[in-house]
Formats: structure tokens, C-alpha cells, sequence
């Protein structure tokens, strides 16, 4: 699949792996793109559409494809964490005027504009399993190409990266976990991930950072993207929300950290730490209890369970405790309302959501696709979205690498810097430079 997205063959395009599967969805035959105050629209037979949208941005997506003038379809694109945000009935914009009077340190600069979803409909498909490449699309000649590469097989060989140093930028980053601990002996709200943005001093080769990456991972997901211009790969350590053409949804909540891969005993020390350490089991469960809740609203009554509860996950450079929570979708519920009620991922926001969203505001820069989405989504209702977190960002010859932590009433900054070191850790080693 690598090879396939580095090939040129297409401009756009999206990989996506799920566990036994991989998807190259290349071109655009169909496009949405959802900014603030507009959905843009793009369907082969059509002149492109610009119109306004109001209320929930999931809404404005589920009626853009409900108007898709093609019985079967596949997408495959990104969400951006302040598409959380967006409530075009003022109440995100009052949220951001009021954070942005508040605000200490300028870091909320430029939060009020920017792309929140961006989707593709690909002109070829392939999906591998067991194996097996099955290859659809709209024109013989493409799938001819794709099949020649696909037949060829192979992933290119790996370049040698240029390890991004994580230990920089510690003492302010100290600082906001100071003043979020603050704010939760206030009482304002009971949890916020803080971020920090690392640049890369250097472009990168997205392809290669994947398949350097992705060997040193065991992500829930992968993915790597090139969407008008903006690229993207990463190793995603949970399941935001994955629903079944069936009505079944499923969230992966991870929260409660340790490194790992330092050895067997230093691993195993690191896990019973992290099993029995009172903080992190507070911050996994009220994370389980959110998801729950945020289930129960969109699922039939008795439905949501629980289970797998406070199970260590391996995910590259860290472990975690996870845990899943599923349920059965409501009757006139879809996809499009466990997306809206699970976004943006509790273990990526905060408790309570709104009170966490509007702290990020005034604690961080436009986090943009950092904690976002990256999805599948079909025609049947079924949708796939990995959270966005682990993962290189370019754009016009930029780089950046972003990593949060969970901070609770119990936190110290310095080992909420640490941990972000620790995350930091599963893709900073694995980034290859462009040309190499």
C-alpha cells in the first residue's frame, strides 16, 4: 500500500489498515470538504456545490453524502478536532470569543478558521485481505496501472530516518500542566489533555516515515494520507468509534500510561506500576464512565456493555490500559450520531467535554487533525474512525509532531512532560526526510 501512495499515480489519497485488512483508496471521483460556516461539494456529472450549514458538523456530513448521486459508495478522509467544536448556533463561536478575551499566553491565536473535514470518494479502491488484492474503480486504464503495481508487490525499501529530538520545549509545556492542575482544584472541570506541538526542522517523506514507522508500531489502526496538499500518517493506539452496516458501535478507550520496549523487566516493573497506580486507574475509569454515557445517549436502552475492563494494550513505545465499550444503535439512529456522540475522544479532550474543549482553547494552539479523525465510511452505514494521535503532520514544507497526556487533580508536570516524551517516542525515531 506504501507503494502504491508513493507511486504518483494519484495526487489524493488515503491508506488505511484495520486488523487483517489494508485499503489504498486513490483520486477523487466524489469530494467533501467541511469549513467553518461551509460544505463543499464535488460529484462526477456535477458543477461543485458551496452552501452554508447550520447546527452539528456531523449532520452537515451525513446529508452531503445522503446527496451523492451514486448508490455505492466508499469514503475515506479526516475530521480535525475543532470540528468538537463547531455549533453554528453561536455557541462555539461565543466559547472561542470568550477564551480568546481570557487567554494568558496568545497560544489560542488563529483557532477561528480552518478545515474540519475534508472526505473522498476514490476514483480506485484496493483492499487487501488474507493476501488478496481486490481492486474496483471507475476507469479500466487506472485499475489496469494500480494492478500492474499491486501485481509487482512489495514495500519500498526502508530510508534511514533522522530521529526528531522530543525533549524540547519542556518548561513551558511544565507550566500550562501547572496551570490546568489549577484550574481542576478550581473546580472547573475534572480532566483536560494538554498537547504540545514539536517541529520538525526539516520536510519529511510521509511514505517513508510510514514504513519505518509502522514496523516499530502494533497500532489499532495506521494510516498515511495526502488530501488537497496536506499529508499525514500515524499509528494509531484506539478506536474512536467503528460501527457495523448492522448497528453495532464500538469505542476503544485507552487512558493511563507507561513506556515500554526497555526490556522485559523494566516493561513488566512499568506494568504493575501502571496497574496499580491511583491516579491512572481514576483517569481510565471516569474515561470508561464518559464513553458509556456518551454510548447510552445514541443506543438502544440496556445495550451498552463494558468489556476486556483496564486491559494493558502494547502500542509501540507505550502501554496503556484500555478498555472497550459497545451497544447497539437506537432505531433511526446512524453512524454519523455515534460519530457525533463519541467525538472528540474522551481520552483526547476531557471531563467534562465542553468545560475540556474550552480549556484546550485557551491552553493550546488550532490543534487541527492532532486528536481528530482520520475515517471510512460507506454507503451502508457502516464507519471506521481511528483517533489521530502518534502521527507526523506536513504541510508546504512543514513538519510537526504533537503529543498530549491526561491531566488530572493528581498530576505533577513533570511526569505529564515525561509521558508526552514517552508518546512522542513511537514516531520521532521512525521520520525520514524528503530526498532520502
Amino acid at each position: 500500500m506504501a507503494g502504491l501512495a508513493g507511486s504518483g499515480l494519484f495526487d489524493d489519497h488515503v491508506v488505511y489498515e484495520r486488523p487483517g485488512s489494508w485499503t489504498f483508496a486513490g483520486g477523487a471521483l466524489g469530494e467533501v470538504v467541511l469549513e467553518d460556516g461551509e460544505v463543499r461539494t464535488r460529484w462526477p456529472g456535477a458543477e461543485p456545490v458551496v452552501r452554508p450549514w447550520t447546527g452539528r458538523p456531523a449532520e452537515a456530513l451525513r446529508e452531503a453524502f445522503a446527496a451523492a448521486p451514486l448508490p455505492v459508495w466508499n469514503a475515506y478522509g479526516w475530521i480535525a478536532f475543532e470540528f468538537a467544536a463547531e455549533r453554528r448556533d453561536g455557541t462555539a463561536a461565543k466559547r472561542r470569543n470568550d477564551t480568546a478575551a481570557k487567554r494568558r499566553d496568545g497560544t489560542a491565536a488563529g483557532r477561528t478558521s480552518g478545515r474540519l473535514a475534508h472526505l473522498v470518494v476514490p476514483r480506485v479502491e484496493v483492499r487487501v485481505r488474507d493476501g488478496r488484492a481486490h481492486i474496483t474503480g471507475v476507469d479500466a486504464d487506472e485499475i489496469e496501472r494500480v494492478a500492474k503495481l499491486v501485481a509487482a508487490g512489495g514495500a519500498p525499501a526502508p530510508a534511514p530516518a533522522s530521529p526528531v529530538d522530543v525533549r524540547v520545549g519542556g518548561d513551558a509545556y511544565r507550566e500550562r500542566v501547572a496551570r490546568a492542575v489549577a484550574d481542576i482544584g478550581a473546580g472547573r472541570y475534572q480532566k483536560v489533555i494538554v498537547s504540545r506541538r514539536l517541529d520538525v526542522p526539516y520536510p519529511v517523506d510521509t511514505v517513508a516515515t510510514y514504513v519505518r514507522g509502522r514496523a516499530a508500531n502494533t497500532p489499532a489502526r495506521s494510516f498515511l494520507l495526502d488530501l488537497g496538499g496536506f499529508q499525514a500518517t500515524g499509528f494509531s493506539p484506539e478506536v474512536l468509534a467503528s460501527v457495523d452496516a448492522d448497528g453495532t458501535v464500538m469505542t476503544q478507550p485507552l487512558a493511563g500510561t507507561r513506556a515500554f520496549g526497555r526490556g522485559a523487566d523494566v516493561d513488566a516493573r512499568t506494568r504493575r506500576e501502571l496497574e496499580s497506580d491511583p491516579k491512572e486507574i481514576f483517569e481510565h475509569a471516569v474515561s470508561v464512565r464518559t464513553s458509556q454515557e456518551e454510548l447510552d445517549r445514541v443506543c438502544a436502552p440496556g445495550s451498552v456493555r463494558v468489556t476486556g475492563f483496564m486491559t494493558v494494550k502494547e502500542r509501540g513505545s507505550v502501554q496503556h490500559l484500555g478498555s472497550s465499550v459497545s451497544g447497539v444503535l437506537a432505531p433511526g439512529r446512524t453512524c454519523w450520531d455515534a460519530l457525533d456522540a463519541l467525538f472528540p475522544g474522551v481520552t483526547a479532550s476531557g471531563i467534562p467535554k465542553p468545560e475540556a474543549i474550552e480549556a484546550i482553547g485557551g491552553l493550546e494552539e488550532r490543534r487541527g487533525l492532532y486528536s481528530g479523525a482520520v475515517l471510512a465510511v460507506s454507503h451502508d452505514g457502516a464507519l471506521d474512525s481511528a483517533l489521530v494521535l502518534r502521527a507526523l503532520y506536513s504541510r508546504d514544507g512543514r513538519a510537526w509532531l504533537r503529543a498530549g497526556a491526561g491531566i488530572v487533580s493528581g498530576s505533577t508536570p513533570e511526569r505529564e512532560y515525561e509521558e508526552t516524551c514517552e508518546k512522542l517516542s513511537s514516531i520521532a525515531p521512525h521520520v525520514v526526510p524528503l530526498g532520502r
